[in-house]
């Protein structure tokens, strides 16, 4: 696809409600606030807004409040999995973006309250139920973190 093509093809903004239409995550686990650009098939732009608020800065850590790299993590793969089910045409279906791997996790600058961590994620392998995603955390124009990832979308489990 040309340039022009793929920008035409682009979605987004999209706002908290289109993010929880896609995502079944809810508040404290929620971590993508919007989504910038969506480039079906390829990419993802989205913003988590990181204020003093979150609850896990009560612990980690008091007196020098850090987001955990684990949820840095976490707010890439939702970020990821927005794009895999805006991609694939499942949003509302209720299927769910599982993670099967996390490799190459690399955490370059702590992530701080008042900043927006910007969450780039690009496709690099794309089956029918299994995606392999890299992404990184961005504050402004540095790497926060970056990680590869796997997921796999699947139907929730039964009630039981």
């Amino acid at each position: 696809m040309s340039e022009a093509a793929e920008a035409k093809a682009a979605i987004g903004p999209l706002d908290i409600g289109r993010v929880m239409a896609a995502l079944p995550h809810r508040y404290p686990m929620l971590l993508v606030d919007r989504v910038e650009e969506l480039v079906p098939d390829r990419s993802i732009r989205a913003i988590k807004a990181v204020t003093i608020n979150e609850g896990f800065f009560q612990g980690h850590f008091p007196g020098r409040p850090i987001m955990p790299g684990v949820l840095i993590v976490e707010a890439l793969a939702q970020a990821a999995g927005i794009l895999a089910v805006e991609s694939l045409g499942l949003a509302g279906s209720g299927k769910l973006v599982y993670f099967m791997a996390i490799e190459e996790a690399k955490f370059r600058k702590p992530v701080e309250p008042g900043v927006l961590l910007t969450l780039e994620v690009e496709f690099v392998q794309k089956r029918s139920s299994v995606c392999k995603f890299a992404g990184r955390a961005m504050l402004g124009d540095q790497v926060a973190a970056t990680a590869n990832f796997t997921a796999m979308i699947a139907d929730p489990p039964k009630p039981a």
